[in-house]
């Protein structure tokens, strides 16, 4: 029945209206989900991953709607972690918004995260633990999203974590930061790199996925009671198989297996060749495996065989040699040729390619008994089972003596047929005779060296053609059978990446269990495809690089290994019940260690480390240790581990210990925890973390003490009570306040404690060094007056009328200021010999002490003759003294001046009859005396070291470090040199110094001369007075007991001195202490290092001392104005070293060279022992090492010769008569090279008239007899002797400039001392053979090295690659 059209439209109709409703129904559900969604609270949740300690750091941070079910909550986490979802638990992080933190959160509920306590708007802290003990799984493979066509793509060294602008496909969006630790996902374990031992990770991991060397080391059995488990090769092998094979770890080392090698630590960081490593260890093998059924496996599996030849192409007749080959080397670029093999297969090809012996290299023909033309070649005999293939990538540049690496494109094949490669036709060859010794040479193959000579001769075991006295034809058929079977799969490709200096090694390799390829990259192992092999063929095919930005395609094939096609011998991996019992026994050991090892890990990640201090209550230092406590222990068993840990049993007891909160830095408790004993250490400390931003104290109290409570947000004030009338200032008070309290309210607080009125207090903060705040306004509170965590503060609480004085007027503020400047320093006093007794007694009667002359003098007992001399050195210093006593004696109306200057003799000191007299004089040495000058001179006699004798003259590191450093008026001074006798009769104490640092050069350098140092042009005017106010310097001394070992009999003083005191008044006040003048004693600051470095710049202060810093104080003369210390060198020109320092000399302005020369004779011959008469040496310009003008006997110091502190010049020993005259002469060095000789002659002295080069050569001419037609010259680079190796001298020099003056570029010789090299240009350059180039360029780098001169080629020195079969090596025999 058809329906009618009307009943037809009706449906139609309502079908439609009833869709468009159901439309709009669903957009508005889904709107006003929508609107929900936006209105609905959000739930931040912050999941740290505990499960191990690589991943303790990480964070994963989820945002998600309130109404989230729990369940999807830990899918979200699940996804985002890599974790199989159910295989771990969530717990609180922290817990404040729930009362039970240890209860996992529980999976399966159905309630929201917002009814399970999450909170939104806050960061709810989760911690992902173990299940059950037992870590999360791994998210598998497929169940990942990540992409394995992308992700398994990249084949190369993985960058450095964190490298910027690498791109790593290893490390992805999807990368599972938590599988760290666990196997790789392709199921095969990586290697650790230890160091540098990426190549012998890629060796190990080849073996290990080669089946028949991994069976047959297991079937292997270690025999215990006959070799030490750690030092037998075989057997850590063994366990690094059994380890890559059965281990759930992602990578394992290889620290036992280089400790069965022999090697330390060191050669971790050795790089070395993959194919060296590879025969050395296959050597090392064989001998550990004689007399066993492994003996011969590595020759079964890797040796094949090869035929030296040579045939007469006169008479037919071969000369032959068999030899073995564990590898075939591989030309990549033929020996002058600027192509490249293209394939493998044509590197083969030139490999067996035969040359031909004619000319002068013909061959001597045994049946001819002549010289013929002769080919000569290699013939394969028999190929290994296990082919191996190295790329000779590796090469020397002659042209640049540099070692280069070759990285031509160089194909090679998935499978190799090596049948083309056997020659057939030389087996039916009827004129080849045997011979062991054809007297052919090896060139450029590496058999013979690197190839077992065991089986040289040894036919009977080749498998390939078989060379038995057999018929023709058994051996043609023998033979073409072999042919047909020499297909070869390659199965492993050795990949380097980088240059000749340095790169990594990895290892490509295709399983033979599923024919997939892996990159075994250390511990990262990841498949890949045969497109990522091809990138490992070279060239400009762009692959990624170890060292990919600075060589475009440095990542290439270096080995190649393959295996023979044979079903009959392909083996298979053992299956683990097809494992000997031995190895079934060894898998279950490494097991059990590793889960031990787990187990320890566990430990390890949920144990807390911080760092703990404690005040020692009786040694009262403050002590520093590591607190390691696991995250379940409660807060008193922590307590008890600290107490034990800083071995606090006999000091106090346990109960009257705790643990707070503490921030070291700034010395401040941050709060302490009470009621919370059985608290757990995790829930206190936040969980466990790599690094705390707190620390811990032990703090300790007396048993009568109660601990005071500290709450979060208090500040720590160390308060220190002023005594006006005493000027004492008492040791801290700890005091715990509120930044917003007022300073009314903190007042209050410390009169609480201190028990001191509020109303008179003046409180006073120290925000920062020197910065002393008055707090005067009441209302402020403390954080507006600028306290913080941790505060230092004054008070004073008397009712003196010192409150009533401004307050930068006041004492306080002066007392203030004087503990806040005052530093504690120990000077060491010199020793007291009879001359500095007697220097003493008059010192102190010129002085105004009532001692007798005459008493002094009995108590010397030097001969007379030292007596004289120190009273000459003193009347030069009589009105000085006279003017000190007058000063002195000033200052004696308000003191009593004798009995200071009694006590200051360390008789008195010493006595224990005057401890009384001793206090007393120690109060009166108490100085807050007006310093004044009392003669400029004074000042300007500054004291120099008078003996910087020192050898080497170059600044070592250390003192080129404190050299540099804000001491800048310090010198180094070398304590252990022996006193020299001076002039004026005083003895040096041993005083060397060192050249001054470079940081020096450059800016004015003034401690040498005392008229600059003198400081009357800024501090003081001409009568001494000090030029602004009068400033009161704190100055206090007392006897000190040194420790032990630092010098028998040596006086010692603790110094408290205000810093600001400048040098020249910090000697003033010591002058009593040392008992000479202060210009006839040095200081010197003594470092960590118990370097001593002078302090020379009188005005300068004690700014740049610090509390406990040590000085010695040293006799000796100071400079006087005009005088300059200067050090003279001796020229050497013809020495290996050209400049030796002889002695320090003084000289002076307006002193004559030759004067200077007459007060050096009498020092050379007793100091240096030269025997010189003022004719026979004279002296020039020094500038570094490089001699300079010649001074003439008629110059005047500062008049013709500018001189300067610090200064240096060159003595230099005359052989005849002084040639140089005039300032208009020219002396400059000659050498002549000889090139025939190869070798260049000793130095010659010639001096010019005028800089004409015509001259120049009219002198060499005449010195060598060269015609002057034939006089080649040129200029020497660098220092002197501007040393050049005789390989480059001869072409890199600019010979003969044309230039007719040598005063113009590019000569621009215009002083005395200039090199010049000479030569006679019909002389030919010899020619050398390569064996004495390179000798000659060895003795060269030797020569050019030890000058410390520039060295053009200087191979990198490497350390062999060995292996030592007893565990050990020979120290001595191995030193080089």
């Amino acid at each position: 029945m058809v329906p009618s059209e009307e009943n037809q439209l009706v449906p139609k109709e309502d079908m439609f209206w009833s869709c468009r409703q159901s439309i709009f129904a669903e957009m508005k559900k889904k709107f006003s989900q929508v609107e929900s969604a936006a209105e609905e609270p959000r739930v931040l949740c912050i999941i740290q991953d505990t499960t191990n300690s690589k991943t303790v750091n990480e964070r994963v941070t989820l945002n998600l709607p309130a109404s989230t079910p729990l369940k999807r909550l830990f899918e979200d986490v699940a996804s985002k972690v890599g974790y199989v979802n159910g295989t771990f638990d969530l717990m609180w992080g922290n817990g404040d918004n729930v009362t039970d933190t240890q209860t996992p959160i529980d999976q399966n509920s159905d309630k929201t995260i917002l009814d399970a306590g999450f909170e939104p708007g806050k960061k709810n802290f989760l911690h992902l633990t173990d299940k059950d003990g037992e870590q999360p799984h791994i998210m598998p493979e497929e169940s990942g999203t990540t992409d394995d066509s992308v992700q398994d793509r990249f084949i190369g060294p993985l960058p450095r974590e964190g490298s910027v602008g690498c791109t790593n496909d290893y490390v992805s969006q999807n990368y599972s930061y938590s599988s760290v630790l666990s196997k790789s996902e392709t199921g095969y374990v990586g290697l650790v790199n230890q160091a540098m031992t990426c190549y012998l990770n890629s060796l190990l991991q080849t073996l290990f996925m080669t089946p028949e060397f991994r069976n047959a080391l297991y079937k292997w059995e270690f025999e215990e009671s006959e070799e030490d488990p750690v030092t037998s090769i075989p057997y850590q092998l063994q366990r690094l198989f059994v380890l890559l094979q059965t281990s759930k770890k992602r990578a394992i080392e290889t620290t036992d297996v280089t400790r069965s090698f022999g090697w330390d630590s060191s050669e971790a960081w050795q790089q070395h060749d993959v194919q060296e490593l590879c025969r050395v260890m296959f050597d090392a093998l064989e001998q550990k495996w004689k007399q066993t059924e492994q003996a011969d496996l590595i020759n079964q599996l890797y040796q094949g065989k090869l035929k030296d030849y040579v045939r007469c192409l006169e008479c037919g007749y071969e000369g032959w040699r068999i030899d073995t080959y564990l590898d075939i080397p591989l030309v990549i670029r033929p020996y002058g040729s600027n192509q490249a093999f293209a394939s493998v297969e044509e590197a083969l090809h030139a490999f067996i390619q035969p040359e031909i012996l004619d000319g002068p290299n013909q061959y001597f023909c045994e049946r001819c008994k002549k010289k013929c033309d002769a080919r000569k070649g290699l013939r394969f005999l028999h190929f290994p089972y296990l082919l191996t293939l190295q790329l000779k990538r590796f090469d020397f540049d002659y042209t640049t003596m540099h070692r280069i690496k070759l990285n031509d494109r160089m194909t090679f094949p998935e499978e190799l047929d090596m049948s083309v490669f056997i020659d057939v036709e030389d087996e039916k060859s009827p004129q080849t005779d045997s011979c062991t010794d054809s007297g052919a040479e090896n060139e450029g193959s590496c058999h013979s060296d690197q190839m077992s000579n065991d089986f040289s001769n040894d036919d009977g075991v080749d498998e390939g053609i078989c060379l038995e006295s057999n018929s023709a034809a058994e051996r043609i058929s023998k033979a073409g059978s072999e042919k047909s079977s020499l297909l070869y799969e390659l199965f492993s490709v050795m990949v380097h990446s980088g240059s000749a200096a340095g790169g990594h090694y990895y290892a490509c390799i295709k399983s033979f269990s599923d024919d997939h390829w892996y990159s075994f990259n250390d511990q990262h192992v990841s498949k890949i495809t045969q497109e990522d092999i091809k990138k490992t063929y070279g060239g400009s095919s762009g692959s990624r690089g170890y060292y990919s930005s600075a060589f475009a395609s440095s990542t290439n094939a270096y080995m190649l290994i393959y295996r023979l096609k044979d079903p009959t011998r392909n083996a298979k991996f053992l299956e683990a019940h097809e494992y000997p019992e031995h190895i079934k026994q060894l898998v279950q050991k490494e097991r059990e260690l590793e889960e031990q090892e787990k187990r320890q890990r566990e430990i390890e990640r949920n144990t807390c480390k911080i760092k703990l201090f404690c005040m020692h209550p009786t040694k009262q230092i403050m002590m520093e240790n590591k607190l390691e406590v696991h995250k379940d222990r409660t807060l008193q068993e922590a307590v008890e581990i600290a107490y034990k840990l800083m071995e606090l049993e006999e000091a106090v007891p346990l109960d009257c210990c705790r643990l707070v909160k503490y921030d070291e830095f700034h010395d401040y408790l941050e709060r302490s925890y009470e009621g919370e004993e059985d608290t757990p250490m995790g829930l206190l400390l936040g969980g466990v973390k790599s690094t705390y931003m707190f620390d811990l104290l032990l703090e300790t109290r007396r048993p009568d003490q109660i601990f005071q409570c500290y709450k979060p947000g208090e500040v720590m004030v160390k308060v220190h009570v002023v005594d006006l009338k005493t000027e004492s200032v008492a040791p801290p008070i700890s005091v715990r306040a509120y930044l917003n309290q007022t300073v009314s309210e903190f007042k209050q607080l410390i009169s609480k404690a201190t028990h001191l009125p509020a109303e008179t207090m003046r409180v006073v903060l120290e925000r920062c060094y020197n910065d002393l705040r008055l707090l005067n306004v009441s209302s402020k509170t403390l954080k507006a007056e600028g306290f913080f965590r941790s505060n230092k503060v004054f008070i004073e609480s008397s009712e003196s009328s010192d409150r009533h004085v401004a307050y930068t007027d006041s004492h306080l503020w002066k007392l203030l200021d004087r503990h806040a400047n005052t530093i504690r320093l120990y000077v060491s006093l010199p020793e007291q010999s009879p001359g500095s007794q007697f220097r003493r007694a008059v010192y102190q009667k010129s002085s105004g002490d009532s001692g007798n002359l005459d008493e002094a003098c009995e108590r010397v007992k030097g001969p007379v003759v030292n007596m004289k001399s120190v009273e000459a050195i003193l009347e030069e210093s009589t009105e000085k003294l006279k003017s000190l006593s007058l000063q002195q004696q000033q200052e004696g109306d308000n003191g009593d001046s004798s009995k200071s200057t009694e006590a200051s003799d360390f008789e008195n000191i010493e006595s224990p009859l005057n401890e009384i007299d001793s206090s007393a004089s120690a109060e009166n040495r108490e100085l807050e005396n007006q310093i004044q000058i009392s003669d400029p001179e004074n000042l300007q006699s500054e004291e120099r070291s008078d003996s910087d004798v020192n050898n080497d003259r170059s600044t070592s590191s250390v003192d080129s470090d404190i050299l540099s450093s804000s001491h800048s008026s310090d010198t180094l001074c070398n304590v252990d040199n022996a006193s020299i006798p001076l002039a004026n009769g005083l003895d040096s104490h041993s005083i060397t110094s060192s050249r001054r640092s470079k940081a020096h050069q450059g800016k004015k350098e003034t401690w040498d001369t005392a008229e600059e140092d003198s400081g009357t042009d800024s501090e003081y005017d001409e009568s001494g007075k000090s030029r602004g106010e009068a400033q009161y310097m704190y100055f206090k001394s007392e006897p000190y007991t040194a420790d032990e070992g630092s010098g028998e009999g040596q006086k010692w003083l603790m110094v408290h001195v205000d810093k600001r005191i400048t040098l020249s008044a910090f000697k003033q006040h010591l002058e009593p202490f040392v008992g000479v003048p202060s210009s006839h004693f040095k200081v010197f600051r003594v470092y960590a290092s118990n370097q001593e470095f002078e302090s020379v710049r009188l005005n300068e202060t004690l700014s740049s001392f610090s509390d406990d810093n040590k000085i010695t104080i040293r006799l000796g003369r100071a400079l006087k104005k005009g005088e300059y210390r200067v050090k003279v060198y001796q020229l050497l020109v013809n020495e290996p070293e050209p400049c030796k320092f002889l002695l320090d000399a003084v000289f002076a302005k307006g002193m004559t060279v030759r004067q200077s020369k007459e007060e050096l004779l009498p020092q050379l011959r007793e100091q240096c022992g030269l025997d010189l008469t003022i004719d026979r040496f004279r002296l020039r310009k020094k500038t570094w090492k490089n001699p300079g003008t010649v001074f003439l006997d008629y110059h005047i110091y500062e008049e013709d010769i500018n001189i300067s502190s610090n200064w240096e010049v060159f003595l230099e020993i005359l052989d005849g008569v002084e040639k140089m005259k005039s300032m208009s002469q020219l002396a400059v060095l000659s050498r002549r090279w000889r090139p025939s000789e190869m070798k260049l002659d000793s130095f010659q002295e010639v001096v010019l008239e005028s800089s004409s080069v015509e001259e120049l050569k009219e002198k060499l001419s005449e010195i060598s007899g060269i015609p002057l037609e034939n006089i080649e010259f040129a200029k020497g680079r660098g220092t002197f002797p501007c040393d050049i190796s005789i390989l480059e001298i001869h072409q890199d020099l600019d010979w003969n400039p044309k230039v007719s003056t040598l005063n113009v570029w590019p000569l621009y010789i215009c002083d005395d001392g200039a090199v010049i090299f000479y030569r006679d240009k019909t002389e030919e350059l010899m020619e050398l053979t390569d064996e004495q180039r390179n000798e000659l360029m060895k003795k060269e780098s030797s020569r050019l090295q030890k000058t410390g001169h520039r060295v053009t080629y200087s191979p990198r020195k490497e350390k062999a690659l060995k292996i030592y079969l007893d565990g050990a090596p020979n120290k001595e025999l191995t030193q080089d």
